[in-house]
């Protein structure tokens, strides 16, 4: 049985604020907001742990698990607590799962990140590494958080599908020589070989924000670094391009292409 609430002062909707605009919250509380029907058929396809469904009327819901909170509001409501500028009619929530690193990656090729700041691209790389055969995607200090709505939306499902976990570099150094994979670091340097040199087939490939690239301390831990050739007047590709590029390479070299 759905509830209404028309309140805006309502205590389930400040805490569906805060979770929009604090990360410290989302994991404090361990929970996590994501908008719009799509991505929430997505949830239910894919098992997300959903707690509640908030919607407007009219809504056409996908059917939900039985245990799952459902609250209708009035459209006014719908947009002091959505994150988006036009609500798409439901929002949900769901709990965080844990996000510490396994003892030994499955798997070919993953994906690190370090310092990539923007929700946006982060988001965009995880569906960039679900479509192009990634395995997972390992998060670096720095980077902005897998929870946030804005990643969750760019994503468009595939933090359900993906595993993303969290490391610091000492541990990404461990767990790759656990997991007998190399470290790939994209970067400009003496040593960079192109992409079509490279092996790419089987590693762990590192990608640093644009403005800075991959630090020292990354660099100094790679097997080997990767560049993507481009126009000498071109001095890099977006970050989630990048992605693209080295995961759609290593794709390639996998067939035999």
């Amino acid at each position: 049985m759905a509830e209404r609430i028309t309140s805006r002062t309502n205590p389930l909707m400040t805490h569906i604020r805060r979770l929009a605009s604090s990360r410290s919250y989302r994991y404090k509380i361990g929970e996590y907001l994501g908008d719009g029907v799509k991505l929430l058929e997505e949830a239910v396809r894919w098992r997300a742990a959903l707690t509640a469904v908030v919607y407007t009327a009219g809504t056409a819901l996908p059917p939900l698990p039985e245990d799952v909170r459902r609250v209708e509001v009035p459209d006014d409501v719908m947009c002091s607590i959505s994150p988006m500028e036009a609500p798409q009619g439901a929002l949900f929530l769901a709990r965080i799962p844990r996000r510490d690193a396994p003892e030994r990656l499955e798997g070919q090729r993953w994906l690190a990140l370090e310092g990539v700041q923007d929700p946006g691209n982060v988001g965009t790389i995880l569906r960039t590494a679900d479509a192009l055969g990634a395995d997972g995607v390992l998060l670096l200090p720095g980077c902005a958080d897998v929870y946030n709505p804005k990643t969750v939306r760019s994503a468009m499902g595939a933090l359900f599908r993906l595993p993303v976990w969290s490391c610091a570099l000492a541990e990404l150094t461990a767990l790759a020589e656990r997991s007998g994979l190399p470290l790939l670091g994209a970067a400009l340097r003496e040593d960079t070989i192109g992409i079509r040199e490279a092996d790419l087939r089987q590693g762990i490939i590192l990608l640093g924000s644009e403005g800075r690239g991959l630090s020292e301390a990354v660099l100094a831990a790679c097997t080997r670094t990767v560049r993507i050739p481009m126009r000498e007047r071109c001095e890099s590709l977006n970050v989630a391009a990048a992605a693209a590029v080295l995961l759609w390479e290593g794709g390639r070299q996998s067939q035999g292409a």
